[in-house]
C-alpha cells in the first residue's frame, strides 16, 4: 500500500505503529537499535491521524512510514525505512522487499504476522487485530 500527499505538509519522517501492541513496540525498539538511522516513531494512539491523512482503519491494518511527500504501509513501510539507510546491505534488502516476486511474498508475510501478532513471541491479547468484516 502506498499513497502520496497528506493533509498537512510534513517536515519530517515518522513511523506510525500500534502502541497498544507489545509485539509491534518490541519490533520498533529492535529496529531502532539495529539500524544506523531510524525515523521518529510514534503510536497511532498518540497522534491526530488527520495530520497524516490516515484513518483509524488504515492504522489498525498496518504500520505506516510517512515522509513529507509519501506514505508507505506494511511491508513497504519497512522497505522504505531500509532503503533510507546509509549502509548498502540494508538498502539492498529494502529494494529486495519492494521488488517482485519478493514484494508479494513480503506482503503475504506481513499480513500473516499482523493477523497473528498476538500469538507470536512478545505478543499479548492486546495485540490482536479486529476480525475481517
Amino acid at each position: 500500500m502506498e499513497a502520496t500527499g497528506s493533509a498537512h505538509e510534513l517536515s519530517t519522517r515518522v513511523l506510525i505503529f500500534d502502541g497498544d501492541c507489545a509485539f509491534c513496540t518490541l519490533w520498533v525498539d529492535r529496529l531502532q537499535a539495529m539500524l544506523p538511522e531510524f525515523p521518529a516513531s510514534t503510536p497511532w494512539q498518540w497522534i491526530d491521524l488527520d495530520d497524516y491523512a490516515l484513518t483509524r482503519d488504515d492504522v489498525e491494518k498496518a504500520a505506516w512510514f510517512v515522509t513529507p511527500t509519501r506514505q508507505f504501509a506494511g511491508h513497504l513501510a519497512l522497505s522504505a525505512i531500509l532503503r533510507s539507510q546509509p549502509t548498502i546491505g540494508w538498502r539492498f534488502l529494502g529494494h529486495l522487499i519492494a521488488a517482485e516476486p519478493f514484494s508479494s511474498l513480503s506482503a503475504l508475510a506481513y499480513r500473516f504476522v499482523a493477523r497473528y501478532r498476538h500469538r507470536l513471541p512478545g505478543g499479548t491479547p492486546a495485540c490482536a487485530t479486529r476480525s475481517p468484516e
